[in-house]
């Protein structure tokens, strides 16, 4: 078996093992829609790898440049023939020279927090636990009340995210602007750029109270009533504040005609009630952040 460049014509072959990734779940596994795409994308900042038996691809995965020093690590999928093998550590290996190659010092990942296996197997690799998050999920409602007032200063934003306790639980990340499912180091031009394209939300009523912004309207399938909006993060420092995020959510959700929203929030009790009496659903199980720190020579090879 060798690890190769993964190449569009490895689709049906990843596509068969991977359309049955979680049987005991209700939910699809991503990577027979995206592996086309993932193959065919040229770019440096992107590198999807295969392990190949007699040019059949077993296993897949993918490293992806989020910034000049943040590097993620996706889609590390075995087929179930070939498990127990060194597969997922040979694969894994690979993507982390890649990342070094590319003078990144931290790699993340984000794991199921119930897919006890790929938990064990990350902390194995050498991967280290960062954070945790829920997502907050509202529906769309163009008559939602504001009740604090709502403004888009980028400036206040990122004064209030500085000093609020989300960042310090969440390392300081949230959403990546660029690449759905992942997780990169909130910078001011993000907010500045939510601002320009009037997705940014900062509570400014007695003294700055919460923040979110709009990260990406995308859709979940054909049909249009699956169109959602997403934003990268929500913090905020009292209910009130959280109310008031919810429906200026509710209300942008609207105005894009989408359906529903989603919101990241801290996993903490604080702001998983707090997101909950402002009458989010809170999804059920949180996601976990594992990062590895690529300047220490123990991690990969």
């Amino acid at each position: 078996m060798n690890v190769r460049p993964a190449r569009v014509g490895d689709h049906e072959a990843i596509a068969a093992f991977t359309r049955e990734t979680w049987p005991d779940r209700e939910m699809e596994d991503y990577l027979p829609r995206t592996f086309r795409e993932w193959a065919a994308d040229e770019s440096e900042t992107s590198h999807t790898l295969v392990a190949a038996d007699d040019g059949q691809a077993v296993g897949v995965i993918q490293g992806v440049e989020l910034s000049d020093r943040e590097s993620w690590v996706q889609g590390l999928r075995v087929h179930p023939d070939y498990r127990d093998r060194g597969l997922a550590r040979r694969l894994t290996d690979a993507v982390l020279t890649w990342a070094r190659d590319r003078n990144t010092t931290v790699c993340r990942n984000l794991v199921f927090s119930w897919n006890v296996a790929s938990l064990g197997l990350a902390r194995s690799l050498g991967f280290e636990p960062c954070t945790e998050f829920r997502w907050a999920e509202v529906a769309a409602d163009a008559d939602a009340d504001l009740d604090l007032s709502v403004v888009a200063d980028p400036d206040a934003g990122w004064a209030f995210w500085t000093e609020s306790d989300a960042r310090h639980h969440l390392r300081g990340l949230t959403i990546d602007p660029g690449t759905a499912w992942t997780l990169s180091e909130l910078r001011p031009e993000d907010l500045q750029r939510a601002a320009d394209a009037d997705g940014l939300f900062v509570v400014s009523e007695g003294g700055t109270r919460g923040m979110a912004f709009r990260n990406r309207v995308f859709e979940t399938g054909d049909d249009p009533a699956d169109r959602w909006t997403e934003y990268a993060v929500g913090a905020w420092a009292d209910p009130a504040a959280a109310r008031t995020l919810v429906d200026a959510v509710a209300r942008d959700a609207a105005r894009l005609d989408a359906d529903r929203a989603r919101l990241l929030v801290p996993e903490t009790p604080r702001y998983v009630t707090d997101a909950a009496a402002a009458r989010a659903d809170v999804s059920g199980d949180p996601d976990f952040v594992l990062a590895a720190d690529l300047t220490d020579s123990g991690v990969g090879v």
